[in-house]
């Protein structure tokens, strides 16, 4: 898959500092069902964040482990904006969300057992071949767990992506907010999920609570995650980097600095 190098999320309280300064970013993430609109405000916006970089297009409503049937309003809506955007490839989450008639907008998590992998397996293959560009799932903090699981996590998300043929979309800081909160070690995740199949990687920051951590996307990366980001890179190879910052907003220029800790990680532990 294609490096992008290293990009930041779109978000609107950055779009001043953005178009005023044009900054020296590689990329833009947008959060697709922010952009599902018929004109206004944000598809003018859209139009020229695309006029000067590449973007590519995050989902947070798909919910493929719900069991009500797939949405093809929503998928007909997604499928026309990645006609627009030409993201070379879309991801949302791996968890369930919808139940029929009702959509709980969080990121629920699904227990890990064969019969959840053939579903969510199935769903996820309709899904990519519908749109006809490339799909990747992203893996939950986790908080919780079910009785009825049957293997770890990254068994689980390794199974779903090789039975649909799909791609992975790693959040690194992920990783480590379960691995607290689970008491396992980060490095039993990724030396065991196929990292070749990892398109794209999330970092980002959370609350630690002491006995347990929270994903909220308002504080720097840690040190402990920028490690993790490392040991993944130096096997993975360079690979398109994401700085999700989504409250407590510091200035987008000091935004754009932590981001690009990124490249220069890549330049210390990725070999030639």
């Amino acid at each position: 898959m294609r490096n992008l190098g290293i990009g930041v999320g779109l978000r609107p309280e950055h779009y001043k500092e953005i178009f005023e300064s044009d900054p020296q970013i590689d990329w833009f993430e947008i959060i697709s069902e922010n952009f599902m609109v018929d004109g206004g405000m944000p598809c003018a916006i859209l139009d020229k964040i695309l006029e000067r970089y590449p973007v590519v297009q995050h989902g947070v409503s798909l919910a493929i482990g719900s069991p009500d049937p797939l949405d093809f309003d929503y998928l007909k809506k997604l499928k026309a904006l990645t006609r627009k955007t030409k993201t070379p490839w879309l991801s949302d989450h791996l968890c369930w969300g919808r139940l029929e008639g009702a959509h709980f907008h969080d990121l629920l998590p699904l227990p890990y057992t064969e019969e959840v992998i053939d579903y969510v397996a199935e769903r996820a293959r309709i899904v990519q071949d519908y749109l006809e560009i490339p799909f990747a799932l992203e893996n939950l903090s986790s908080y919780v767990s079910f009785q009825q699981d049957q293997m770890p996590e990254w068994e689980f998300y390794t199974a779903v992506v090789e039975k649909a043929d799909i791609w992975m979309m790693l959040d690194v800081n992920n990783i480590y907010v379960s691995s607290r909160n689970h008491e396992f070690e980060p490095r039993c995740y990724y030396d065991n999920i196929p990292l070749e199949r990892v398109c794209q990687i999330h970092l980002a920051g959370h609350c630690d609570y002491g006995e347990y951590i929270l994903d909220t996307h308002d504080h720097f990366v840690c040190d402990q995650v920028w490690e993790i980001y490392a040991e993944v890179i130096s096997k993975t190879g360079p690979i398109s980097t994401l700085l999700e910052w989504d409250d407590k907003f510091i200035p987008f220029a000091d935004t754009c600095k932590e981001a690009q800790r990124a490249k220069s990680y890549q330049n210390r532990y990725v070999t030639a």
